[in-house]
């Protein structure tokens, strides 16, 4: 049976069209999770007695380089924070996104919001935001009113080009901790 070229190219554009990916438009992906049930915005006044506390650094890559730094693969950031406490809530203060020379790009909250136990929340860079560059990090700042376990921060980065993908995780790192656990006066 003798195919036609037009039969060739109408199923060698069906065949392309399946394989294309498709993505949700930028203004409807949201930079942060939308406050949830197990979220809610705060006030830390005079009154909000702080137990414990820590600020984090989360090393991010808004790229990397391949093919021997002749080219760069652009990656999506998601910021992760999970409260692993069984039992008590935590309070994210401040939500911080740095360039690659230490200069703030966004400050992600407006007001500091609470995490229920084991309740998690995400912060979003999308791929085509190459704002932070390569050295580009985040600033995670925390309190609790009693002791809790500490939370799990984390990010993730993905890209994929051309049926060649990349994934990896950066783990945060404490830089800072607060404990004003009541000790005894000394005598």
């Amino acid at each position: 049976m003798k195919l036609y070229p037009h039969i060739y190219l109408a199923i060698a554009v069906v065949f392309l069209a399946s394989c294309q990916s498709t993505e949700i438009p930028a203004k409807s992906q949201p930079n942060a999770t939308q406050t949830s049930e197990s979220q809610k915005i705060v006030t830390l006044d005079k009154n909000f007695q702080i137990a414990m506390g820590q600020t984090i650094y989360v090393p991010v890559y808004s790229h990397i380089y391949h093919h021997n730094r002749q080219e760069i693969f652009e990656l999506a950031v998601t910021l992760s924070i999970r409260n692993t406490d069984l039992t008590n809530p935590m309070v994210i203060s401040s939500v911080r996104y740095y360039n690659s020379d230490g200069k703030l790009v966004k400050q992600y909250l407006d007001r500091p919001i609470q995490l229920d136990p084991l309740a998690s929340t995400d912060f979003f860079i999308n791929r085509n935001d190459t704002s932070g560059g390569l050295g580009a990090n985040f600033i995670v700042e925390w309190v609790a009113q009693t002791e809790i376990s500490e939370p799990i921060v984390e990010a993730v980065m993905i890209g994929t080009d051309f049926q060649q993908g990349i994934s990896f995780t950066s783990t945060g790192r404490v830089i800072k901790s607060q404990n004003n656990s009541k000790r005894s006066p000394s005598k």
